[in-house]
């Protein structure tokens, strides 16, 4: 099978994040700029939240990972089962807090009432979708590094500005528990975009397209995680990777059966 060439990236100039330095692992250059943009990407003003709100989302994913109240909860019969909340941040409600929790904590049990209780908290259906994004995006680099033995990239200074609120009009609750846009509603829209050149809109992606931007920027982080859309439905195509097709998806369903991954 033909491989695609790759470059390695070169140590930068500047104090760029994500220089990799201290990797006994080459990183491939695409792998790194994906990195990179969705760093800068999470200290911009989403749709959603602030600037300063999404780090501080990116933080409360860090803080899961070593928190007293999700082990616990885990460990019950039923997350409900555990009344403790977590400690207050200053830039987030409460309901977005206990929300990156249970999402980077505890995926398997999420729910549909997870969803319905954190909106009856106040938050918007947009913020939960947008703080889903962050979540994934945080969690998905930050186990890169993990598995390189490599220490956590910093969380990048907040950019100033105000969150644009726009909500596509085409989002309808078809498939799932948020409203999504479909394949076939995004021509001649905004959102025309999304599913550009893709055969089938996966549910996957679809999820998050409440949030337009949040697909666009996974879409990145994606591609150098994994593969391009494009690649994905062909089952002879590996994207240009090392692995042949058949080891990159054993990999990535042992890693979905570990993460308890419904899918």
């Amino acid at each position: 099978m033909e491989q695609q060439v790759f470059a390695f990236a070169a140590e930068p100039a500047g104090p760029r994040p994500f220089a990799y330095s201290d990797s006994q692992w080459p990183m491939r250059a695409d792998l790194v700029e994906a990195h990179r943009s969705s760093w800068e990407s999470l200290r911009k003003p989403g749709t959603w939240w602030t600037g300063a709100e999404r780090v501080a989302i990116a933080a409360q994913v860090r803080a899961a990972a070593d928190c007293d109240v999700c082990r616990e909860r885990k460990a019950a019969l039923s997350p409900y089962a555990i009344a403790t909340g977590h400690p207050a941040d200053p830039l987030l409600p409460a309901a977005a807090v206990d929300a990156v929790h249970r999402i980077a904590s505890d995926p398997a049990r999420l729910s549909q009432k997870v969803v319905e209780d954190t909106i009856a908290a106040g938050l918007s259906d947009g913020h939960y979708v947008e703080l889903l994004s962050v979540v994934i995006m945080l969690a998905s680099i930050d186990r890169v590094h993990l598995a390189l033995g490599l220490e956590l990239e910093a969380l990048p200074i907040p950019d100033s500005g105000e969150p644009s609120q726009r909500r596509p009009e085409r989002a309808v609750v078809d498939a799932g528990w948020v409203p999504m846009l479909t394949l076939g509603k995004t021509k001649n829209s905004p959102e025309s975009d999304l599913f550009a050149d893709l055969p089938i809109a996966p549910n996957v992606i679809r999820a998050l397209s409440l949030v337009p931007n949040a697909v666009r920027e996974l879409r990145v982080l994606n591609a150098g995680h994994y593969m391009h859309e494009k690649d994905v439905g062909n089952p002879g195509s590996n994207g240009g990777r090392a692995l042949e097709r058949r080891y990159i998806e054993l990999v990535g369903a042992r890693t979905s059966a570990l993460n308890e991954c419904f899918y």
